[in-house]
């Protein structure tokens, strides 16, 4: 099949599962005081669940001895994010700056890639779990750094440890060193059934719980920055990637570094900018709207992008 029409079919799964999120909390379905506990539930049970069950069954560090790079290349691919970010964000009203080089900073490294990755090569492809490692240091960045955007204005100060070392990172650490000393033999198929259940229910869960939160913070979202919108769309969705896959074709990676650089270039913002937002002073609605604007406009873009990743680095 044309990787055009599955990375579009993997990325409308994502936002139809969103929009019914959306359709059942307008409708008072899930109450509003229910979604923070189904957050909880997804990101702390649930996602790591699915991580760790996911490392030990596709995970094998005698296929990839090179494993351990791949959090450096997470590394050097958040450092030219960074400059690209504070090159861009000059494009910004000064009043939105902080919100705009936020979202165009922290992308939604895990969810998109995910469902792209199970949608093109399968759900048990060798990707999956690289793609965990790759991503795994993200959320501590994510959280320790997100109020230094804030700097002139009411930040939250104290470090939240647990949100730092989180569940994901720390499944993801124990998946891989029970891999590496071939613990995954010893642990009973019923707690690994167990695990790959509880995992099976985080990617629906958290697209209905963003779906939910889009339609609670869309209820009081006063102005539209139709303009910084637009010119938000155009950093992220179009020029990061286009960039990012010339750097590629400078660098000509191996094509699993390629396909996880490319992944995090095209997709939106991560779902939780608006919520850290608005903890740190800044304004939430704006971080609303460039998440929602970048995930409409990704069911075009991320296709159109692969299409063009899959002519200069075809699938082995």
């Amino acid at each position: 099949m044309d990787i055009f029409i599955v990375v579009l079919e993997s990325v409308l799964v994502l936002l139809g599962i969103g929009l019914i999120g959306f359709w059942i909390t307008r409708r008072g379905i899930i109450p509003e005081n229910v979604l923070s506990f189904l957050s909880r539930l997804a990101i702390d049970i649930a996602l790591p669940c699915m991580v760790f069950s996911s490392v030990l069954t596709t995970f094998t560090p005698d296929t990839f001895p090179d494993w351990w790079q791949l959090p450096l290349w997470w590394l050097a691919f958040t450092g030219i994010s960074f400059v690209f970010s504070l090159i861009m964000m000059f494009l910004s009203n000064k009043e939105t700056r902080s919100e705009f080089v936020l979202n165009l900073l922290f992308q939604n490294g895990l969810f998109f890639p995910l469902i792209i990755i199970s949608g093109v090569f399968g759900t048990g492809s060798i990707y999956v779990p690289q793609l965990y490692i790759f991503i795994m240091i993200h959320p501590v960045l994510f959280f320790s750094t997100y109020h230094l955007f804030f700097r002139n204005r009411e930040a939250e100060k104290k470090t939240q440890w647990n949100r730092i070392f989180n569940p994901i990172l720390i499944a993801t650490v124990v998946a891989v060193i029970i891999q590496l000393f071939n613990g995954s033999d010893y642990l009973p198929d019923f707690v690994k059934s167990i695990l790959e259940i509880l995992g099976g229910m985080a990617l629906p869960l958290i697209m209905i719980i963003l779906g939910g939160s889009l339609y609670l913070d869309f209820k009081q979202r006063g102005k539209i920055y139709y303009r910084e919108i637009i010119k938000f769309v155009t950093m992220k969705n179009i020029i990061y990637p286009l960039a990012f896959l010339g750097l590629l074709l400078i660098i000509k990676p191996n094509y699993n570094i390629a396909l996880l650089l490319m992944l995090q270039s095209a997709v939106p913002p991560i779902t939780g900018t608006p919520i850290v937002t608005e903890r740190a002073g800044g304004n939430k609605a704006i971080s609303n709207q460039f998440v929602f604007s970048s995930f409409v406009f990704s069911v075009v873009s991320i296709p159109l992008v692969f299409r063009l990743f899959d002519y200069y680095f075809p699938m082995p």
